[in-house]
């Protein structure tokens, strides 16, 4: 009996632990559940700024509903503070036709029907439009031969800060601009090395190393487009779409190419920072469509209303302003 006493005891106190630790874990349970629902309460700060988006847009874009909401408002105001300030280094057209040539070679048509709505919004041509992609993938052709056929990064740093240096050396000396031989003439690789080394006092490693059979195809439309001034986008603006299409590939050739040229044809230096980042946030914004995947005609109609809303403020405004708006 004693013995049985022993193991009631045992049984009880057991079943009494087993009761205390579920009612410790249910209360756990309780308090965490608690915890993660005030956790998912909308902050102060994303509330202010979804209703800083409906103020500024004239509606909340589904894109971003779907962003974390503890990083919205630090993605919304640098986007105010880029592609919306209208002060900014860049003009409102220029910043989206670099968002439209980076989108096209991501590709991401969510970003393409954006930043070709809002360039066209903005006064581009149909021109400007085409240019601007002609450059982007004119961009990834180039870092694909150098990376392709692995080319010196040295050598052609090199060759293009010489490039460079001879083109302000005859600036400064009023030189006349040597004549580039007529394309009807250039037809064969030695052809395009001659006319290399008369323009730019050097052969760069980048032609020479160019498979020979297309090389002057390649060069006619490297000189003719990106080189001519008197195409609907300037030289300098060519160059800072390409910077921005670089920065992204990442390509360290084109970069540093496309950086120092667009130096030499006048970018500033914040103009230079602010095609980098615009190229920054269409890869942020274009990953973050691409993964959450909306329907494309619903985003599309979305844009189009974002059209709408801009060319009704831009009417209002009238002479008061300029404006731009955001990817």
């Amino acid at each position: 009996m004693k013995t049985k006493s022993q193991f009631i005891l045992i049984l009880t106190a057991f079943l009494s632990c087993t009761a205390f630790a579920q009612v410790e874990r249910t209360t756990a349970t309780a308090t965490e559940a608690k915890t993660k629902k005030e956790m998912m309460k909308p902050s102060v700060a994303y509330t202010a700024t979804m209703d800083d988006i409906k103020s500024s847009l004239g509606m909340v874009p589904t894109m971003f509903k779907h962003y974390p909401q503890e990083a919205l408002p630090g993605a919304w105001e640098e986007m105010k503070s880029v592609q919306m300030n209208p002060n900014s280094a860049i003009s409102g057209k220029y910043k989206e036709l670099i968002g439209l040539a980076v989108s096209a070679q991501i590709p991401c048509k969510y970003c393409v029907y954006f930043h070709k709505k809002m360039a066209m919004t903005q006064g581009a041509s149909e021109r400007e439009i085409n240019e601007a992609i002609a450059v982007a993938a004119s961009t990834r052709k180039w870092s694909t031969v150098l990376y392709g056929n692995q080319i010196s990064l040295d050598t052609l740093k090199k060759d293009v800060n010489q490039m460079i240096s001879n083109a302000k050396a005859m600036a400064q000396k009023n030189t006349p601009t040597p004549m580039a031989m007529p394309a009807a003439e250039m037809m064969t690789a030695d052809a395009v090395l001659k006319d290399s080394q008369n323009l730019f006092g050097l052969t760069p490693v980048f032609l020479t190393d160019y498979h020979k059979p297309s090389v002057a195809g390649a060069w006619k439309e490297l000189r003719d487009f990106f080189n001519n001034p008197n195409t609907a986008l300037p030289v300098k603006v060519k160059d800072l779409v390409s910077l921005a299409v670089s920065a992204q590939i990442p390509c360290d050739y084109c970069t540093h190419f496309d950086t120092e040229f667009a130096k030499f044809d006048g970018a500033s230096n914040e103009e230079i920072k602010e095609a980098v980042i615009m190229a920054a946030m269409v890869r942020n914004w274009s990953t973050v469509l691409n993964g959450v995947a909306p329907d494309e005609k619903q985003f599309n109609r979305e844009v189009d209303q974002l059209a709408a809303n801009f060319k009704k403020k831009m009417n209002s405004m009238k002479m008061g302003g300029q404006a731009s708006v955001t990817h």
